[in-house]
């Protein structure tokens, strides 16, 4: 891996419970690093530390609340922000979102450039670039930025692309604090844990024949040990400073993963459908079921995004899309057992 050799210097993960948060975690601890992690209640704290090895400082911190946050950020040298919020249902109000996200990544911010934090890395998302546009066959780059007041764009985009914007707004005010922000499609990849994250949900409904019939729906899929690596990279590399990194391994259709999650798995695979739905039927569905309102976006228009300048600047290279979906699949099931 490219950038400074800083093995032994001292990480705060925001959101260590989550599904990207323990890759993080665990990726850093392999690397020789300290870690320092938040959980929003202290229950999660042992539950963290029985399903990751290592010695791993653990405080309480929630975004919506100032305190935790100092004693969090205190003596490390560098913060990966992965918590913001990803429910599976959209919120009764958009704003359930946006200020935990904004306010959050802000009190974040604050606090590291408080404790003289060399840099940050902000986990934004895919939704904070190729959102509330015209259809376009051109891949979405890092110099597009979802237009948050556009119709039909979700209190998700909104939340990350006003967070995002709020936090190179912060950096421009004290530029001692360097920040690099990554921005994965949908993460794919093993489960840690016991809970499914909203992309995970997905195979485990495929797998489990709860989605016997699929929209004609695409997104990008990235595996969650690359966007670990990414954020790494991105926490090390001179040239990662004030610069975002759009993380895809490729474009999937509902019915391609499927398909893989059949060839890949045989019989353990028998409930996946790979029978599709017509687009008028899912919007039609979309008016009173939330799940088909969350494909609406999706059908027809797929939203193309290219790696090229993580791979380029920062040597980074993903695993094949299909390995992500096999690979949660596998954990899945290996779960259950």
């Amino acid at each position: 891996m490219s950038g400074e050799n800083v093995s032994g210097a001292h990480v705060l993960v925001t959101g260590g419970s989550g599904f990207l948060g323990m890759h993080c975690i665990a990726r850093l601890l392999d690397d020789g690093y300290r870690v320092s992690t938040t959980v929003r209640t202290p229950g999660r704290a042992d539950q963290l530390r029985a399903m990751l090895a290592g010695d791993i400082r653990l405080v309480t911190a929630d975004l919506t609340m100032d305190e935790g946050w100092d004693e969090a950020v205190a003596g490390a040298d560098y913060v990966l922000h992965v918590a913001s919020p990803f429910p599976a249902a959209p919120p009764a109000h958009e704003d359930d979102l946006i200020r935990p996200a904004r306010d959050g990544a802000l009190r974040v911010l604050r606090a590291a450039q408080r404790a003289g934090v060399r840099r940050v890395v902000l986990t934004s998302s895919f939704a904070a670039i190729g959102y509330g546009h015209a259809p376009t066959d051109v891949p979405y780059d890092e110099t597009s930025w979802t237009d948050a007041d556009a119709p039909g764009v979700t209190a998700y985009a909104k939340s990350k692309t006003l967070a995002e914007r709020a936090a190179w707004g912060f950096v421009e005010q004290h530029d001692e604090l360097e920040l690099a922000v990554v921005n994965p499609t949908g993460i794919l990849g093993p489960v840690l844990g016991p809970d499914d994250g909203t992309s995970v949900a997905v195979v485990a409904n495929l797998l489990r024949g709860k989605l016997p019939l699929l929209p004609r729906a695409s997104a990008g899929i990235v595996d969650v040990r690359d966007i670990a690596d990414l954020h790494v990279r991105a926490m090390t590399d001179p040239k990662a400073a004030g610069e975002r990194f759009l993380g895809t391994a490729g474009l999937m259709s509902l019915s391609e993963m499927a398909t893989a999650l059949k060839q890949g798995l045989g019989a353990e695979a028998r409930r996946v459908s790979t029978r599709t739905i017509p687009d008028w039927a899912v919007r039609l569905a979309a008016r009173f079921d939330d799940n088909a309102r969350q494909a609406v976006p999706m059908i027809g228009r797929p939203h193309r995004a290219t790696s090229a300048k993580a791979e380029q600047l920062l040597g980074w290279t993903p695993r094949p899309k299909e390995e992500a979906v096999l690979a949660t699949g596998r954990s899945i099931l290996a779960r259950a057992h």
